[in-house]
């Protein structure tokens, strides 16, 4: 019988051991100064991450290609629909849509087989993606005037819209500006405004930094697994409003909702920061600012007691009048570091593979 040497099994170990890289396990800094020195260590471009990427990702961004959109002419398409009917099923590479500032009036799906798409607006322009579907007409889920299904979506620097009316208290109104159901899915310096369920952040891992998401009730729902950053939670209208409604069935399922260095704001009092749509949530707000507007009690109570001890509600070191732990419903966590810290990095969606800073302009 042979033998292997010690070098030797040193070395098949750790071949056989997943590789686990620096910034899937660097935390997001308690001081928000810090965050784009973070971000501009842990999530470099492409040039500098040559090796570490999912390998058709790899090949999608070493063969980039752009579209421009613009209204009014002089680009290679007038309309979003025309740019993304271009683009080939079963397309292998980067293709970034650069649209003109303006208002696109436009209901917009990017399907399964086109993967690989960025949707890019110029910083400090408007560029307005708007419809006016509503569940009445099309179903909750496809009323979105944006549904992403294709993996690998990048959107920067858009305002996506559903400007159908604010429902009337007591009455239900859904009627989606965003549905993202693409996995490795990343939003930078977009803004969401609807009403009710304004983003459906339904399945897959996705990152959004420095955004805006705007609504009254369930206006952030899904099963994602969705680390959002530096971005600001805005509840407009009165009577009962609602932030999220994540929809985790079961302890096994790998998601759940984590703000990070996020701020909450809106109109009146009584705001709450998610409710169980079903029986296994999981958000958690770390290091964010809560304005007076969220509601003592924080999170609202469950209409089956079951979810008291299902639910997964977590704060930790949130700031401002609205954070205070007192008044908050007996299943909230107040988390300690170690629990929060998987919520505070990369490694939470897998980042480390696939999340890339958007291109420039």
């Amino acid at each position: 019988m042979g033998y292997i040497s010690l070098s030797t099994l040193v070395f098949l170990v750790a071949f056989a051991l997943p590789v686990v890289l620096a910034t899937d396990t660097a935390p997001i800094p308690e001081d928000r100064s810090q965050i784009p020195q973070w971000f501009k260590t842990n999530v470099a471009p492409y040039s500098q991450r040559k090796g570490t990427l999912d390998p058709e990702l790899e090949v999608a961004e070493a063969t980039r290609k752009i579209i421009t959109v613009n209204q009014k002419g002089g680009a290679n398409f007038k309309s979003l629909n025309e740019a993304i009917k271009s683009i080939p099923v079963g397309n292998k590479n980067r293709v970034i849509i650069k649209l003109a500032p303006g208002v696109y009036n436009e209901k917009v799906t990017i399907d399964i087989g086109r993967p690989f798409v960025t949707l890019l607006g110029q910083p400090g322009a408007q560029t307005i993606l708007t419809y006016h579907g509503t569940a009445a007409k099309y179903g909750t889920v496809e009323s979105a005037t944006l549904i992403v299904w294709a993996q690998y979506f990048q959107a920067a620097n858009l305002i996506i819209k559903n400007t159908n009316p604010m429902p009337k208290p007591g009455t239900q109104g859904q009627a989606l500006a965003m549905r993202i159901n693409g996995d490795k899915a990343a939003f930078f310096g977009c803004k969401f405004y609807g009403f009710q369920d304004t983003l459906c952040d339904d399945r897959g891992n996705h990152f959004f930094k420095d955004c805006y998401i705007e609504g009254t009730y369930d206006f952030i729902f899904g099963r994602g697994a969705s680390l959002y950053l530096n971005t600001q939670l805005h509840a407009v209208g009165d009577g009962l409003r609602v932030i999220t409604a994540h929809g985790r069935t079961s302890p096994n399922e790998q998601n759940g909702y984590s703000f990070v260095h996020c701020k909450i704001t809106g109109t009146g009092t009584g705001i709450y920061l998610g409710r169980s749509w079903m029986s296994h949530p999981k958000v958690i707000y770390a290091f964010t600012e809560m304005t007076s507007v969220v509601n003592p009690s924080g999170w609202k109570e469950n209409l089956n007691k079951g979810h008291d001890k299902t639910v997964f509600y977590g704060e930790y070191k949130c700031f401002g009048p609205g954070s205070h732990l007192a008044k908050r419903v007996p299943f909230t966590k107040d988390v300690d570091q170690n629990q929060v810290r998987p919520f505070l990095t990369l490694g939470y969606i897998k980042g480390s593979s696939w999340l890339l800073p958007p291109p420039k302009y």
